[in-house]
């Protein structure tokens, strides 16, 4: 069992998140934050991608994309989605389910402001998830967005936001030996409590 990762969960599981995320902060691994987002289609099929978590407390975990995009639409159409969190240095992931929610314009703005300024402009250049002829062209859009915003700031677009993903369930999970691991569960009760329960590996 990796003991970095193994330790006594908490009954909020956002504190035993939150523990075992602030280990793989300092663990030195890349991007600890990277999670892959599972959403469905119209008809059911399923799709994934990693996102970057941007923030996350005790309301839920916040990402950012153009609404425009695939996983936009799909949200908007379904927003019950799915979070894996898998960080192989400690031998533990976290899967958390749940509902996808708008994140405010002031939230959305705020971090908006904080990207650096060429992704900002690719905010406004990327029709995502869309057909594109050639590189060309993205980099062209850019170049005329870029003399458009000259000497400014250069201000969210309209279908650029986040999504705060409000959990209904997590998984806890810590690599043993054998395959014999650790599984801690948690399921949001109607009084917004959480239950906890171990699962066999």
């Amino acid at each position: 069992m990796n003991q970095d990762a193994k330790e006594s969960h908490s009954e909020n599981p956002f504190e035993s998140f939150g523990k075992l995320f602030a280990k793989a902060e300092s663990s030195g691994m890349q991007d600890p934050n990277a999670v892959t987002l599972s959403t469905v289609d119209e008809s059911g099929i399923p799709w994934a991608r990693i996102v970057l978590m941007k923030s996350f407390d005790h309301h839920g975990f916040v990402f950012y994309t153009n609404l425009e995009s695939r996983k936009g639409r799909q949200i908007a159409d379904e927003p019950r989605v799915c979070l894996s969190f898998f960080w192989r240095r400690l031998q533990a992931q976290a899967i958390i389910s749940g509902t996808a929610q708008k994140v405010s314009d002031e939230e959305a703005d705020a971090y908006f402001a904080t990207r650096p300024r060429t992704s900002q402009l690719g905010a406004w250049a990327s029709d995502q998830s869309r057909p594109l002829s050639g590189r060309g062209r993205l980099m062209a859009d850019v170049a005329r967005l870029e003399a458009r915003y000259f000497g400014r700031a250069v201000p969210r677009p309209p279908h650029w936001s986040g999504f705060r993903v409000v959990p209904n369930y997590f998984e806890i999970w810590s690599g043993g030996a054998f395959r014999l691991h650790d599984r801690t569960v948690y399921h949001r009760q109607a009084d917004s409590t959480w239950s906890q329960e171990m699962l066999y590996p």
